[in-house]
């Protein structure tokens, strides 16, 4: 079963890497800033340790983020995918893992191991996505988790002289991170280094395509034997 579930989880990572790639490049000039963001608990200061109410260990969180800062250094649109993370408060019974809050922090001392205020929050409270809002959360139908998307926008931020000109200079020297509150951990349940990434080319898209749809056939084969 844990070889399976090891199988099942490695697939998923793969499929999300893909729809975060392409999700960012669809838009995507030559010119644009491209970055992206692996989200674990184990990045969380301190790590956390998810359980239920109960005590009983739940699976651990997980997601990516994919961010793209177009030419102009005016927007910074994201598409983030999150597993194992309430986003209804109705995917599973425990509370312990409902999504409340999720945010952009960042600093001039924020490092990947240290926190930082809260400088934009796309859902949940503070909401910054305001002007307008871009906001776009989709539940996973079946399971546990989502997808959330949105563009921090110029104007908008978390407090006076807090927006997105302010935090470039923080974001861009990796001194940032998009981060997931949930009922158990206020504070912060998974959290992702923001990163910038060079854009690949499109042969690097397809040969990830094709890796990709090999890991699902090798899976396959793997758990009927």
């Amino acid at each position: 079963m844990l070889r399976l579930r090891f199988r099942l989880l490695s697939v998923a990572t793969a499929l999300v890497l893909c729809v975060l790639l392409l999700t960012a490049l669809s838009g995507v000039a030559r010119a644009d800033t491209l970055l992206f963001a692996n989200i674990t608990n184990t990045q969380e200061n301190p790590p956390t340790v998810p359980t239920t109410t109960t005590g009983a260990p739940r699976p651990t969180p997980f997601g990516m983020a994919s961010f793209v800062l177009n030419d102009a250094m005016t927007a910074m649109s994201f598409t983030a995918v999150v597993f194992n993370l309430d986003f209804t408060g109705t995917q599973t019974a425990d509370v312990n893992d409902n999504l409340v809050a999720a945010h952009i922090h960042a600093g001039p001392l924020v490092t990947p191991g240290t926190n930082g205020s809260v400088v934009w929050g796309f859902f949940g409270t503070p909401f910054n996505e305001t002007t307008p809002n871009d906001q776009v959360v989709t539940p996973f139908a079946t399971g546990v988790g989502g997808m959330i998307s949105g563009k921090w926008d110029l104007p908008e931020g978390n407090g006076a002289g807090v927006n997105l000109a302010s935090q470039l200079p923080h974001i861009l020297e990796g001194r940032a991170y998009i981060n997931f509150h949930t009922t158990q951990f206020g504070g912060g349940e998974i959290r992702g280094a923001i990163l910038q990434q060079q854009v690949p080319e499109p042969a690097s898209i397809l040969l990830l395509f094709a890796g990709t749809i090999g890991l699902f056939g090798v899976c396959r084969r793997m758990g009927s034997v």
